[in-house]
């Protein structure tokens, strides 16, 4: 008997994949920023991912480059956008 399901997001890599995927949904709106609400939102509340999820996933882009945050943590850009990063 299973009580729990698996969680989509639970890798960090897993929430980092899904991550990008909203980034490049996302339309940047000035030297390539997107707001993080615009990112967070959709995660945590469409896709149903946790806070824990979506932290490792954030960190995960971070330590990789692949993603970076502005200290005020109100916006990110994307440094690296390519595919090839999750093989």
């Amino acid at each position: 008997m299973k009580l729990k399901d698996e969680r989509p997001y639970a890798t960090p890599e897993a929430a980092a994949r899904r991550l990008m995927q909203i980034c490049r949904e996302t339309a940047p709106v000035q030297d390539g920023r997107l707001y993080i609400e615009k990112i967070n939102h959709p995660f945590l509340f469409r896709d149903n991912g946790t806070a824990a999820e979506y932290g490792a996933g954030l960190k995960w882009l971070k330590e990789r480059k692949i993603i970076e945050v502005h200290e005020s943590g109100t916006y990110l850009r994307i440094l690296n956008d390519s595919d090839s990063i999750f093989d």
